[in-house]
């Protein structure tokens, strides 16, 4: 049996982001996101509703900071709202104090309880001010500008309490599903059923270069204006899971599986770590994606102190043989749960796309950290919903079992990779802390190590998953 083990410096904890738990959308000055408008439009939420209370936790952070200690985390990764910070969001805008204090005390009360605060500037949120203004990430000049305005007024707010910065969560989210399928804020897609505006082809690839720039450009503040005042990383967190061949014999689905990879990850990690987009995707993609001006990729390229790493789950690839398709953005492959001997890639989950596959974890995990050059890499997000799981009441609902054993299995992997493989990974955050507003899916599925009683004052009660974590890791940590 492989050697499993983690090093005694080992970071873990839970992760939210501020869309999806904090309510509170009109109060104390904050202004409206693309998410509060996206909400709005009829038949874009699954159960209509939206972020507008979530889990009201800008009105209860002292309850989450207890839950979280109960928990015996280590660490809680958040994300901040830049239109409660700048509810207009500009640089040219001004400040919300009632809002950046709210985040001053939070972060100072975790750090009071003992728990060590990982910031993320961007979970998908834009401030609904500067979409209107210019198209928001589809203008490079001016989102990048107001990005590193706001960057740079957390970093000063912030900076003497923040060990670990994140300065965009999963832009593959942001570029494909807000400006190429549609599902997700802004909504943008050249399916006029869904947006009246959009450009498939072309808008995704625009977004995803403007993030990476913004990226670059809050990272060099970071490091010029800050760091030697505060210390601290900065970094990037990507999102993207493993692939395995359909058929596992066939060279062409082998080399779909790497394809399928540059195209979900190497489409950002590349520039950061090697000063280019992939040649898969050059190759497909041509004219389309945006060409590096010096000025841009010198702010890229070295841009992460650390490697975020989102991940939950697998599929198997199989190549295509037809020509793709102008709205592609998967590399000309099918996505599949079932290999050609009818073998499921893992179980069925409440999540369409999600179907765990704990060895893919670990495989992943190498593939990133040699591909990037061996970073130090943290764990941001990893999880399951359960199928199912919000048709249960309390306290059925508390037993999840099946989330139990998903941890227990993806952490024993990432433990195998750091200790077998060789891997530096250095932290680990469990999504998520609490059910959550799920995007899409609305309140129909949950994610939480706790339950959130929507129906009775959002009421917390730790599931057995939160208790479970914290031996999960004790049977590990100190013996890398």
């Amino acid at each position: 049996m492989a050697k499993a083990g983690l090093p005694s410096d080992f970071l873990w904890g839970f992760a939210t982001a501020s869309y999806q738990i904090e309510g509170s959308v009109d109060v104390d000055g904050r202004g409206p996101s693309i998410w509060d408008v996206f909400c709005d439009k009829g038949g874009k939420i699954a159960d209509g509703s939206s972020g507008a209370i979530a889990c009201d936790s800008y009105r209860r952070t002292a309850k989450d900071i207890e839950l979280l200690r109960s928990c015996g985390a280590q660490a809680y990764r958040f994300s901040l709202s830049w239109s409660r910070i700048i509810p207009l969001g500009g640089r040219n805008d001004p400040i919300n104090q009632k809002g950046l204090d709210h985040y001053v005390k939070f972060t100072k009360d975790l750090l009071d309880a003992g728990i060590v605060p990982l910031i993320t500037l961007f979970h998908w949120d834009l401030p609904q001010a500067l979409h209107e203004r210019y198209g928001g990430m589809l203008n490079k000049q001016e989102f990048v500008a107001d990005f590193a305005n706001y960057a740079r007024i957390v970093f000063e707010a912030l900076g003497p309490y923040i060990k670990y910065w994140v300065t965009f969560n999963e832009p593959w989210c942001s570029a494909v599903l807000g400006y190429n399928t549609g599902i997700f804020a802004p909504g943008r897609t050249s399916d006029r059923s869904k947006s009246s505006e959009g450009n498939s082809t072309t808008e995704c690839w625009v977004v995803g270069h403007s993030i990476l720039v913004a990226h670059g450009a809050a990272a060099k503040i970071h490091r010029e204006e800050f760091k030697s005042r505060y210390g601290g990383e900065i970094g990037i967190v990507l999102n993207g899971d493993w692939a395995e061949p359909w058929d596992s014999e066939s060279k062409e689905d082998i080399e779909a599986c790497e394809r399928r990879l540059e195209f979900a990850i190497g489409w950002f990690a590349d520039p950061i770590y090697h000063g280019d987009y992939p040649a898969s995707m050059r190759k497909q993609l041509g004219v389309r994606l945006p060409k590096w001006e010096e000025k841009d990729i010198a702010l890229v390229k070295g841009s992460n102190d650390f490697y975020g790493m989102n991940t939950y789950c697998a599929n198997y690839v199989r190549h295509r043989t037809s020509l793709p398709q102008d709205d592609d953005f998967e590399g000309n492959v099918d996505l599949l749960f079932e290999n050609q001997k009818g073998e499921k890639i893992g179980p069925d989950t409440q999540s369409a796309w999600l179907k765990p596959y704990p060895p893919g974890f670990r495989k992943l995990l190498n593939w990133i950290y040699h591909r990037t050059g061996r970073p130090k890499i943290l764990v941001t997000e990893n999880g399951t919903s359960i199928k199912n799981e919000n048709d249960h009441k309390l306290p059925e609902i508390l037993d999840d079992d099946f989330r139990v054993t998903y941890y227990k299995d993806y952490i024993h992997a990432m433990a195998e990779a750091v200790a077998e493989d060789g891997v530096n990974v250095k932290a680990y955050f469990c999504w998520s802390l609490l059910d959550n507003f799920e995007w899409a899916d609305g309140y129909e599925t949950r994610f939480g190590v706790t339950y959130v009683d929507y129906e009775d004052e959002q009421k917390r009660y730790p599931k057995k998953s939160a208790k479970e974590v914290k031996s999960i890791f004790e049977k590990y940590v100190g013996k890398a």
